[in-house]
């Protein structure tokens, strides 16, 4: 299961409503590309 499926199954389960849903997905992308796509283990902190 990819990364963005995870994410609404486990919300869909603790019964988000769909606006709260896709506004994650959506800050959860920009996070995504705003790190040129690096595995999180991978950055570094300030």
């Amino acid at each position: 299961m990819k990364l963005m499926e995870r994410v609404k199954a486990t919300m869909r389960v603790k019964r988000y409503s769909l606006r709260t849903e896709k506004t994650y997905c959506y800050w959860i992308r920009f996070y995504i590309r705003f790190n040129n796509l690096r595995h999180p283990a991978t950055l570094t902190g300030p």
